[in-house]
């Protein structure tokens, strides 16, 4: 309590004094320049970011197309590749290798879905972050 008394005390006692210098109005519009900058960088900064997802998204919805119409093309019953040499894992692998093709996509694809969900939320809260931050 006394502690919170003598810091009352302490503030009550400082009468700040505003004068109308030049030299404070010139570094309060060089601080103010300073937050527009910082804004307008984070402004572009989230501009960049939604141009590159859109960029991401395109070229995943391209290459995925092109895989998927590569592999309902090809006979199922026609390897993807085959190996001259015949060890025991290399000709397993030949005779599953659409399979194995099909799920590592799909995982791929999975993959990619989530982190573009991630970047999305990311973007967005990054937003609503530097919006409420630099309200007045």
């Amino acid at each position: 309590m006394n502690k919170d008394k003598a810091l009352e005390e302490l503030f009550l006692a400082q009468k700040p004094q505003f004068n109308d210098s030049e030299e404070f109005m010139a570094s309060l519009e060089k601080r103010l320049e300073a937050v527009e900058f910082i804004k307008r960088h984070q402004e572009a900064t989230i501009r960049r970011y939604k141009m590159a997802m859109v960029a991401a998204f395109v070229v995943g919805i391209v290459s995925g197309g092109v895989t998927i119409a590569f592999l309902l093309s090809a006979p199922a019953t026609v390897p993807l590749f085959s190996v001259q040499m015949q060890t025991g894992w290399l000709a397993w692998l030949a005779a599953n290798s659409r399979p194995i093709v099909t799920t590592a996509l799909t995982l791929l694809m999975t993959i990619g879905l989530i982190s573009i969900i991630t970047n999305i939320q990311d973007i967005m809260s990054m937003r609503s972050h530097i919006l409420k931050k630099w309200e007045i």
